[in-house]
């Protein structure tokens, strides 16, 4: 495979060209989190877990991994105290990591070839056609820069650590008390009765105090604080604007399919239908059933009209079983070799065993197997070719713009014209979460807000996005990070506070409806002088759809009703507020042995995931781990 993987980015130069181009990203981000340390003095370790490192490269790599999630949860603008505990999160998934890989070694875990094979061939992003394919495999390793020892070795302590994780979750069991009682649990039943109290019964036309907004605008400075930014204007150059000037010629085209002519084998193609019987209870019955329709079919009578009334394929049974056109890896092999067998269109053949039931198979068509024409093929062909030169010469004017963005008094207008560059601009690139059209563009980031960023007025890059994305970019004006005023956001604190206070005198009042009930006033009393319509108690599930779901969870989370009725009055989380009457609870007990499995399963499965971070937990306790705290600076 090694060998294939070299051979690959020998013919395939954009592809090492693509490799090369991540590998600068990955150099450029170091300089924005500072993970670089060229102090040479300093620790070189980011941790080290029992003896053994993890390197200031691997922790700023899992960072950076993580960047995307981070931005979705928590936007750009990450407090001090916020990034480093999400960073010390990272650095812990690492240390786990290592502990779990020595703890298999130590237990004598092993992984054997035919497991680690299988695992490699199972791998979704090494197959073509749902078939594994070593020129895959090799491609997707190149294009990730992993080396194949480096991949088996990571798939052997993954399949360790997926071991020992089977073994804690496979020593999880419910004894009969306890499922009787998980099952009594989740079959609790509570009698309930509730009033909504709308928050727009409660509203004022009292205005909200400046005072008030004032507290609230300096108690919430963090919620309007905008991150860092920068104006930027911008020149861009893709892959497909350079294919796309790229001539190529009659000869080119012809070396080219006469090298790659095996790409260009269309194998052959048949339509069928089918009439499926499902083993169902018993499969004697399905395949004594399946030989009378097959007599039916051959017999004469309409295939079309017996597949509607007897196939159990929902899929095609209604279209009167037809598969339509499929090659012979579109169908498991037992009715593939029953197809492909068949000499005559329009014979039938069965019934066929496979592992969803007993078919009877109709060949409707036959599609031979041919090699596509050079004029067939052109189209692909030249679109690679194109593809190919483009990556070529995609470095050589990233070198060519590089040069020019660093003359004296570089314009660039002027560059834009001469490397017929698309330009544009962004009014607003902020700090962690960027601007549109270039979007987050790290790259960027690390250009206009890192520790060595380009100074207003000046041009930056070239830098390469998502691998086909060349651009260059001025850094117009730059804004530090500030807090909106008051004026811009006065208008949204005052819709909090008017909220907050319809929500506070609905709540008020339910709970002064709370104190009647316990002086004995009846609910159905308390609700028609509230002019509050209400419906009468009744047992609820947990999961019954005919109350809101707010309020079953507060009826569910209430004490049970010991001594009387339990009354809950709760601000709710859409505004407004709900008075909860609790007055009794009972078990309804289920015969369905189907759904006592899943329940089974599911308090086993919610025990065993327990048992596994405690075993984790008790490991990191006991490890020997040091960190580094500048690991991140």
């Amino acid at each position: 495979m090694l060998q294939k993987l070299t051979d690959t980015i020998e013919s395939h130069k954009w592809l090492w060209y693509t490799i090369l181009g991540a590998l600068a990203l990955v150099f450029a981000a170091w300089g924005a989190y500072g993970i670089v340390n060229l102090n040479f003095g300093g620790a070189s370790w980011a941790a080290k877990a029992n003896g053994q490192t993890i390197s200031l490269q691997e922790a700023h790599n899992a960072w950076l991994n993580e960047q995307g999630q981070i931005q979705q949860q928590f936007g750009g603008n990450l407090s001090s105290d916020l990034r480093k505990r999400l960073q010390d999160q990272v650095l812990e998934g690492l240390i786990r990591e290592v502990l779990i890989s020595q703890r298999t070694e130590q237990l004598g875990y092993r992984v054997g070839q035919g497991d680690l094979i299988a695992a490699i061939r199972s791998e979704p992003a090494f197959q073509v056609a749902g078939k594994y394919s070593p020129e895959a495999a090799a491609d997707v390793l190149a294009e990730h820069n992993i080396s194949l020892p480096q991949f088996k070795s990571d798939l052997e302590s993954d399949l360790r650590r997926e071991q020992l994780v089977a073994g804690i979750r496979s020593s999880d069991f419910l004894t009969p008390p306890e499922l009787a009682r998980a099952q009594a649990l989740e079959n609790q039943q509570r009698q309930v009765q509730y009033a909504l109290f709308p928050a727009s019964q409660y509203t004022s036309d009292a205005p909200i105090s400046p005072a008030a907004i004032e507290v609230y605008y300096k108690a919430h400075q963090a919620e309007y604080r905008v991150p860092e930014s920068v104006d930027l204007r911008y020149g861009e150059l893709t892959l497909e604007q350079v294919a796309a000037t790229v001539q190529v010629s009659d000869a080119d085209l012809q070396a080219a399919y006469q090298k790659h002519l095996s790409q260009f084998v269309v194998p052959e193609r048949r339509e069928a239908s089918h009439i499926l019987i499902q083993f169902g209870k018993d499969p004697q019955a399905a395949l004594a059933k399946a030989e009378h329709i097959l007599k039916l079919a051959q017999s004469g009578q309409n295939f079309a009209a017996l597949a509607r009334k007897y196939s159990q394929d929902p899929g095609s049974a209604r279209n009167g079983g037809s598969l339509g056109w499929v090659g012979r890896n579109g169908f498991v092999k037992p009715f593939a070799d029953a197809l492909y067998a068949i000499k005559k269109v329009g014979d039938i053949v069965g019934p066929i065993k496979t592992q969803y039931g007993y078919h009877i198979i109709r060949l409707d068509g036959i599609e031979p197997g041919h090699t596509k024409t050079l004029q067939e093929a052109k189209p692909e062909l030249i679109a690679e070719l194109r593809h190919s030169a483009a990556a070529n010469r995609f470095g050589d004017i990233e070198d060519h713009l590089q040069n020019q963005v660093q003359e004296p008094n570089a314009s660039l207008t002027g560059i834009a014209k001469t490397f017929n560059l698309t330009t544009g601009e962004v009014a607003q690139f902020v700090r962690g979460s960027g601007g549109a059209p270039l979007g987050v563009a790290q790259p960027i980031q690390n250009l206009v807000f890192g520790s060595g960023a380009i100074a207003p007025g000046t041009l930056g890059g070239p830098v390469i996005l998502d691998n086909d994305k060349m651009v260059i970019v001025k850094l117009v004006a730059h804004h530090g990070p500030q807090v909106k005023p008051l004026s811009e956001v006065r208008d949204s604190i005052v819709a909090v506070l008017t909220q907050q206070r319809e929500n506070e005198a609905a709540l008020a009042a339910a709970q002064a409806a709370r104190a009647k009930l316990l002086a004995g006033v009846p609910f159905d009393q308390v609700a028609q002088a509230l002019k509050l319509k209400v419906d009468p108690g009744k047992f609820i599930g947990r999961a019954d759809p005919s109350v809101p779901a707010e309020v079953s969870a507060i009826a569910f989370s209430a004490a049970k009703p010991e001594h009387g009725p339990v009354y809950v009055a709760r601000v709710l989380s859409g505004g407004g507020a709900a008075l909860v009457a609790v007055t009794a609870v009972r078990s309804a007990q289920t015969q369905n042995p189907i759904l006592s499995r899943a329940l089974a399963q599911q308090q086993i499965a919610r025990d065993s995931s327990g048992d596994v971070e405690a075993y984790l937990a008790q490991m990191r306790a006991t490890a020997k781990v040091t960190k580094n705290p500048s690991a991140f600076q």
